[in-house]
């Protein structure tokens, strides 16, 4: 075997004794891609109909604003059961194996998907309806919460490490494929007669969902364990009391890497959900944008990013995850101004414009390299669950709750964005910090 070489992260680069062919890579790719695209198709989506379609059937007795409100609170929910969801079946994946851990989070996102689609409304049910989307939402984060961490766990560790800022970069590229396909589906459907749009159009969307479940279900069943992972198991044979927990042997063993990884994620989180989900809400509500006006923008924003996502990540395998995710960083901070501005301007072109620069360069750089980022900050026996869990404690922090506090932060500012500028600031600079500091932790991978 040929000697180790240090990358550019401080990653010790093993090269491995068997390289997965390329036809084993493309069925890896293709099948963590569709399980991510469900998850975000189905979160996404779910941020779009919360303040065109939730806020009014199933919170009909509030005021406008609180009901806007009270329905980011019901997506906010869904985050709370992620790090739970994360991290039992991320100990799945690291105990029993990567592949049966992502087959039950698909299944698990797929049926909420389908019961958030056939779910009776609050004039016809009353407070049960409310009780039930809570519930419904609960069961999809569970299944979300270790998603989009297996997926890049998966594939980080089936290809060779000098392409993993690409190929793990991919896997966030397909959030963007995500959001525009749900976008576009409450496109078509906002078409419809109000009428029709309020009474059933908007379940369409959701309902679709069960293709791309059915599909994602077949080709994991079909795929086979990682070789990194086997080898891992191997090696462990000797002690496997030792790994029976994963996650305890990831906090008593990494706790920086923990943090590390919890807070490289916050600016990333914060502005994107602030693109994804927040932005329709305060295009339409607060600025008067038509829906397909608002939901239009959305999407020649998310394909930008889906674009320069894999470019970034690119970037990574050439200059480090640590270069391209403080970048990232550092134009988020420097562009929330800019961005407010332009969504302000009253131009359906100059938001989008301003959306296109934030989602493709800043949220591209730091969607691009994280999954490589975070894959090489832990060793492949607690990966999985340290991947999670960064992920999903960071989540209920920064993303889920962040479409509730950017409309408190509006209203509080009297429709003005400046509070939620500084917000996303804040956010921004952590994730600069956190990365910079992984500096220091030198991961063998």
């Amino acid at each position: 075997m040929s000697e180790a070489n240090l990358t550019k992260d401080g990653v010790v680069d093993m090269p491995d004794e068997k390289t997965a062919s390329k036809k084993t890579i493309r069925k890896v790719m293709f099948a963590s891609v569709s399980g991510t695209i469900i998850e975000w198709y189905d979160y996404s989506l779910y941020g779009a109909a919360a303040g065109l379609v939730i806020n009014k059937l199933y919170f009909p007795n509030l005021s406008p604003a609180i009901a806007t409100m009270a329905a980011f609170l019901t997506f906010a929910v869904g985050f709370v059961s992620r790090p739970l969801g994360g991290v039992i079946i991320a100990h799945i994946g690291d105990r029993y194996g990567r592949k049966p851990a992502l087959i039950f989070a698909v299944m698990l996102m797929g049926v909420a998907t389908l019961a958030l689609g056939l779910l009776p409304t609050y004039e016809h049910i009353g407070i049960w309806a409310t009780v039930a989307l809570v519930v419904i939402r609960l069961m999809q984060g569970f299944g979300s919460g270790a998603e989009l961490a297996g997926a890049q766990t998966f594939v980080a560790e089936y290809v060779p490490m000098k392409q993993r800022g690409f190929y793990t970069s991919l896997i966030n590229a397909s959030t963007g494929v995500a959001i525009l396909l749900s976008s576009l589906a409450f496109f078509l459907v906002t078409q419809l007669p109000d009428e029709a749009f309020m009474s059933w159009g908007w379940r369409v969307p959701f309902l679709f969902s069960i293709v791309l479940f059915v599909v994602a279900i077949y080709i994991r069943k079909h795929l086979d364990e990682t070789p990194e992972y086997v080898k891992s198991v191997e090696k462990a044979e000797h002690n496997r009391k030792a790994q029976a927990v994963p996650i305890k042997a990831l906090i008593v063993n990494s706790p920086r890497n923990l943090i590390c990884g919890f807070f490289s994620l916050a600016g990333h989180q914060a502005n994107g959900y602030v693109l994804s989900v927040f932005s329709i809400s305060y295009l339409t509500t607060t600025l008067g944008m038509e829906k397909s006006e608002g939901l239009m923008a959305l999407m020649i924003a998310v394909s930008v990013n889906t674009i320069m996502t894999p470019i970034m990540g690119k970037m990574t395998d050439r200059f480090g995850t640590t270069t391209v995710f403080s970048f990232g960083a550092l134009f988020l901070a420097a562009f929330a101004f800019p961005l407010f501005w332009l969504l302000g301007s009253g131009s359906l072109m100059l938001a989008t414009l301003g959306m296109c620069i934030a989602y493709g360069i800043g949220h591209g750089a730091t969607s691009g390299a994280q999954g490589a980022f975070l894959a090489n900050l832990f060793p492949t026996q607690y990966r999985y669950s340290g991947i999670a869990l960064s992920r999903e404690l960071n989540s209920v922090i920064f993303a889920g709750s962040t479409p509730v506090i950017a409309a408190a932060l509006i209203t509080f500012g009297n429709g003005e964005p400046t509070y939620l500028i500084y917000y996303l600031m804040f956010c921004s600079l952590l994730t600069l910090i956190a990365v910079q500091m992984a500096k220091s932790l030198k991961q063998h991978a």
